[in-house]
């Protein structure tokens, strides 16, 4: 389809060329589409009555898009243009051709204070291309009249004009005796040509689209020589390029331009030019006219596009030389490659067609869905098989073995099949993709499975696609119905009935998880569980809090000696010990504490044991007691827990020994006090990039404060990760992790861009936190396993990359759509995996809510009453990890540890050189800028700027006199700064920064030592290496915290007699300044100083002041140093 903008006239126009008139011209943007009027000179009332076209794809929703008509006075003497008004048409209003009607409208201002008059008038309707390529010639036009020119006229061109796309199949030119007949376009084929060039001696480039009516008057026919075309009408004729065409230069007519003809009842739109008619230039053009497209940024909503616009090189005689259309893709800059892209897909629910929502076949119009408009609509076939009754016994067995074969195309899809079983019922969904349908009939074979020989067939039920109806959630599932098995060939009814339901769906279905795919109809086995989307949930984590207090009447083995006692602590994999009784006796005293990280079901029993150090190679175990972790307390705050006694089994006395421990009548005994803590976070994960805060106890849960919605689009040139049929292959998956909840994407089978399309939501407890979100490739899939044997069950989930999305950073109630880099530092260097597609919108319930939570604490209040320590939460968080990861393992289909570990940055603690590196620019990136203000300061007061200074001198007496002004200024100073840093505001959300990160200028033996392994398996010699280049570094760092130590004790020493000349100085100078600082106002000492600071370098002297000379001669301790 077309969109059709008539420019008819314009009335009443401001002037604005100083004369009382006006120049005028209409610009017509669409969809960033730009095309323009001729220009009217002197001339407020002008009339064009000239069309405008552009594309207009009626699969998308326009409801909400605009037409924007800006008129514009044109500047002869210098090229420039003066905004005239403008006037908005939704798209809402446009109608069909032959509905349109004249409409005039206002013109508007662009800005508060602008002088706008005058209305335009304008047609605007729809046309199909159908109509347009109707009105083109269907033959060739005769020989022009004009001789052809010679070959001396036409400049060789030094290269075609380069395509974004490859050429169609080529097509014999046409000829005078060969008429041919033009096809009617087609969306692609705007931007292709449809003849091949001719040869490069007789051909020149011209825009293609701009041929039959912005460049002339005349049709193509008429022009026979190429400088009959003015060079401005070609270079003013419109901004939008999408083709060049060539014109054959020979004695053979000249073939019709491919685009559309304009109506006779209509003038042609003429290219503005900035000379009359009368002046167009009369010499030959020497050279090939090109257009250079650049990328210029147009903002369309909240999304940007690349809309390529128009540039010129001028050749030596001021003549535009080259015109061509470069592809942006085509040679992207890595800076480029690592940046994020906007994009612009078409999100929410709509569905193809021509019917309507309820009826028959694929529906019409559009129906956006309210809670799946993240994501791009897939349409599948869904094909439900429930139960059978009554089948046919086998002939030669008596009974029946049967499944069902679904079929649609080239796609089959089949249940399990029951031995011996006329009545059964299977309950089995199958998908097949709307992309991927290839008939118009979908099959249900019934079949009796044979051991041996060809499965005997028992009936068949036949759909037509066209008869299917259309489901939508939330309506309730379609009721399935028995149907009547008809014979192979049509015959009639045979034996036996099947239940079936047959409806058109999206990814939206509840049915979508469970049922087998038709993208994945090479999976079989185990294999098809694990390429399902999943929603996983982390198990409830809680502290254990073992204090140890004491234990009594403990008997070592040897009688001889006292016991050197210690108590060890386990719970599963976890193993704490207190420290040795510092004095040797029967009855130790330590009250340690012990945390230990449990998880719901409690599965692990604290196990509490008591030994005896006997050599530092051997310890005795002296008792022993086991309890379930059920039994314990569960605390919600700091109150304290009642501690209980518990006595010691001796070692040895177990199960086995049951008679022997009824007779001892003598115990060890042991005082604990254990409590599950509630109020903590336990954590799993960085704080760093954390994506939960809330505390274990659900009682002590807040309300939410928004809602995050996801939408997971596909991925985009990822790299092969594995080997397959001798070529390489990757199944990709994504999985999101935010709070205790995991989701799992179904698997893509072997394609480098995947479109998954799936959407999720999570509550939002805390704005301050991060949803990380990684993509692997399925490494354990039926055929892989079958392929490779045993080797396949240790194979691990290839990481491919993961993107990180702080939710703080995102505006409310707006919808981010991106597509991120995955960048990944591998031991030879940093590398792009692909880019990830996501779609991001984060709702906020409420305003009030939001504002408290940032003024309350980032973690619940136990950590800041009860705080841990740094080493006991690295450990926590370890052991935290680990159970996350066991736990989710055990799922179907597990979310494998590899994942899990990867997703939360187990090895983020490891040492590196760049991470070190990053970090150390980091914080000089912070202190950039107090050194500018301390930079800016000593210019102020060295003078180098007079009217700054000037300025300062000004703003610090008024200070001085006003000093309740001080607090006013600096915060009205940050307002301002704010206000101003508004304009610079981030409009995406942040990604991986590979500058940040250091990761472009690594060196390769520092990615190898940060991929080394722990502890080290690199060669000795590389490893003294690499320790001479870490004291080397650490010697630097030495040097920086010797110095800043040295200035702390020359302070000290002011007033510790290490220097009693310079203490007795400094104090007689403290009693002198207290007494002038009694009896002088504040202001006037504020000023002095002030004056002094400020003072003009004529009266400053190059050598240091009195006040540093004396400081730096102050005594450091370096002297009694080793």
């Amino acid at each position: 389809m077309k969109l059709v903008v008539e420019i008819v006239d314009a009335h009443d126009l401001m002037p604005r060329d100083g004369e009382g008139s006006a120049s005028p011209f209409v610009e017509v943007d669409f969809g960033n589409q730009r095309s323009r009027t001729t220009t009217i000179p002197k001339n407020l009332n002008p009339v064009w009555n000239q069309k405008l076209l552009f594309n207009f794809d009626q699969a998308k929703n326009h409801h909400h898009q605009t037409i924007e008509v800006c008129v514009y006075h044109e500047r002869r003497l210098i090229p420039s243009r003066t905004f005239l008004g403008r006037a908005r048409i939704p798209c809402s209003a446009i109608v069909k051709k032959g509905e349109e009607v004249y409409q005039t409208f206002q013109l508007e201002k662009k800005r508060f204070f602008s002088s706008i008059k005058g209305e335009v008038g304008l047609k605007i309707y729809l046309s199909s291309e159908t109509e347009q390529s109707s009105l083109a010639p269907s033959s060739s036009p005769p020989p022009p009249s004009n001789p052809p020119p010679s070959s001396k006229n036409i400049t060789e061109p030094s290269s075609p004009a380069p395509s974004s796309s490859p050429s169609p199949p080529s097509s014999p030119p046409p000829s005078s005796k060969n008429k041919t007949k033009p096809s009617s376009p087609s969306p692609s084929s705007s931007l292709l040509p449809s003849r091949p060039p001719p040869s490069s001696k007789n051909r020149t480039l011209i825009h293609n689209s701009s041929i039959s009516r912005p460049i002339s008057e005349k049709p193509l026919s008429s022009i026979s020589n190429i400088s009959e075309v003015p060079v401005s009408n070609i270079l003013y004729s419109s901004p939008s390029i999408s083709q060049f065409a060539p014109i054959e230069r020979s004695n053979s007519p000249v073939p019709e331009a491919e685009s559309p003809a304009p109506e006779a009842d209509s003038p042609v739109p003429e290219a503005e030019s900035p000379r009359s008619s009368a002046e167009e230039p009369k010499e030959e053009i020497k050279e090939p006219v090109e257009a250079q497209v650049e990328a210029n940024q147009h903002i369309y909503r909240p999304q940007v596009f690349h809309q390529p616009a128009i540039s010129f090189n001028k050749g030596p005689q001021g003549i535009p030389s080259t015109m061509h259309q470069v592809n942006l893709n085509s040679h992207p800059s890595p800076q480029d490659d690592y940046t994020l892209k906007e994009m612009d897909p078409q999100l929410g629910e709509r569905w193809p067609g021509g019917g309507v929502y309820g009826g028959r076949g694929w529906m019409s119009g559009e129906r956006f869905a309210t809670t799946y408009d993240l994501v791009e609509q897939m349409y599948y076939l869904y094909v439900r098989v429930v139960k059978a009754k009554d089948l046919p016994p086998g002939a030669l067995t008596g009974s029946c073995d049967p499944y069902v074969e679904v079929k649609l195309g080239n796609y089959k899809g089949r249940t399990k099949h029951f031995e011996k079983k006329m009545n059964p019922e299977w309950n089995q969904v199958f998908a097949f993709a709307k992309d991927q349908i290839q008939s118009s009939n979908l099959e249900v074979f019934v079949k009796d499975k044979e051991m041996v020989g060809r499965d005997d067939y028992l009936g068949r039920v036949i759909f037509d696609m066209n008869e299917v109806p259309t489901r939508v959630p939330p309506d309730s599932p379609l009721a399935p119905q028995w149907y009547k098995l008809e014979d192979r060939r049509g015959g009639g009814k045979v034996r036996g009935d099947i239940m079936l339901a047959v409806w058109l769906g999206t990814q939206a279905d509840e049915a979508f998880p469970e049922a087998w795919h038709s993208e994945a109809a090479s999976v079989h086995g185990e294999g098809i569980s694990s390429i399902r989307s999943k929603v996983y949930v982390s198990p409830k984590l809680w502290y254990l809090r073992v204090n140890v207090i004491e234990a009594q009447d403990i008997q070592p083995n040897d009688r001889s000696r006292v016991p050197e006692v210690f108590a060890k602590a386990q719970v599963g994999n976890q193993v704490l010990r207190t420290k040795i009784c510092p004095t040797p006796t029967t009855n130790p005293l330590w009250n340690e504490d012990m945390i230990f990280v449990a998880a719901e079901p409690f599965e692990e029993q604290l196990v509490l044991t008591v030994e005896d150090r006997v050599h530092p190679s051997k310890d005795d175990v002296l008792g022993r007691i086991s309890m379930p972790l059920t039994v314990f307390e569960k605390r919600l705050d700091h109150r304290p827990v009642h501690s209980t006694w518990f006595n010691l089994e001796r070692f040895g006395f177990g199960v086995l020994e049951a008679d022997r421990r009824r007779e001892l009548k003598f115990s060890s005994r042991i005082h604990v006090r254990v409590c599950l803590e509630g109020g903590y976070h336990v954590l799993d994960e960085s704080t760093m990039y954390i994506s939960d805060q809330r505390p274990t106890a659900r009682q002590l849960w807040k309300q939410p404060i928004g809602i995050l919605e996801v939408g997971i689009l596909g991925a985009q040139g990822l790299l092969p990760m594995k080997m397959k049929d001798s070529r390489g292959c990757t199944d990709a998956y994504c999985v999101a992790r935010f709070g205790q909840k995991w989701v799992r994407t179904r698997t893509i089978l072997d394609t480098f861009s995947p479109k998954w399309n799936e959407q999720y939501t999570w509550e939002v407890y805390d704005p301050c936190t991060v949803i990380t979100l990684g993509i692997f490739d399925n490494c354990h899939l039926g055929g892989y396993e079958n392929k490779h044997g045993g080797a396949a069950a240790a194979a691990r989930d290839s990481r491919i990359g993961k993107v990180r999305i702080r939710l703080s950073s995102l505006e409310s109630h707006r919808t981010y759509v991106h597509s991120y880099p995955l960048l990944v530092i591998q031991p030879t260097g940093l590398k792009k995996m692909g880019e990830l597609q996501l779609a991001v919108r984060f709702t906020s319930l409420s305003l009030a809510n939001m504002i408290y939570t940032y003024g309350h604490p980032l973690l619940p209040k136990m950590h800041y009453l009860h705080p841990l320590t740094v080493n006991q939460v690295d450990s926590l968080r370890y052991q935290a990890m680990n159970i996350v990861a066991t736990r989710l393992g055990r799922a179907e289909p597990p979310l494998r540890k590899e994942v899990v570990e990867y997703m939360l940055d187990v090895d983020s603690h490891m040492w590196s050189m760049r991470r070190s590196k990053a970090n150390f620019f980091r914080i000089m990136s912070l202190l950039s800028g107090v050194i500018t203000m301390s930079r800016w300061f000593g210019n102020v007061c060295h003078w180098r700027n007079p009217i700054t200074s000037v300025l300062v001198h000004i703003l610090f007496l008024i200070l001085i006199w006003y000093p309740e002004l001080i607090l006013p200024t600096v915060f009205l100073y940050m307002f301002l700064i704010g206000i101003w840093n508004y304009r610079f505001r981030p409009r995406h959300p942040p990604h991986m920064d590979p500058k940040l990160s250091w990761a472009e200028a690594v060196q390769p033996d520092e990615l190898d030592e940060e991929f080394d392994t722990f502890p080290t398996s690199r060669s000795q010699d590389r490893v003294y290496m690499r320790y001479d280049r870490l004291r080397s570094v650490a010697g630097r760092i030495q040097t920086v915290v010797g110095d800043l130590a040295t200035q702390g004790e020359r302070f000290q020493s002011l007033l510790s007699w290490r220097d009693p000349r310079a203490t007795s100085l400094f104090i007689m100078f403290s009693l002198c300044a207290a007494l002038v600082l009694y009896m002088t106002p504040f202001r006037a000492v504020a000023l002095v100083a002030g004056l002094y600071m400020l003072r003009h370098p004529r009266f400053r002297s190059k050598l240091p002041s009195i006040p540093n000379n004396f400081f730096k001669r102050l005594p450091p301790r370096t002297d009694s140093l080793l």
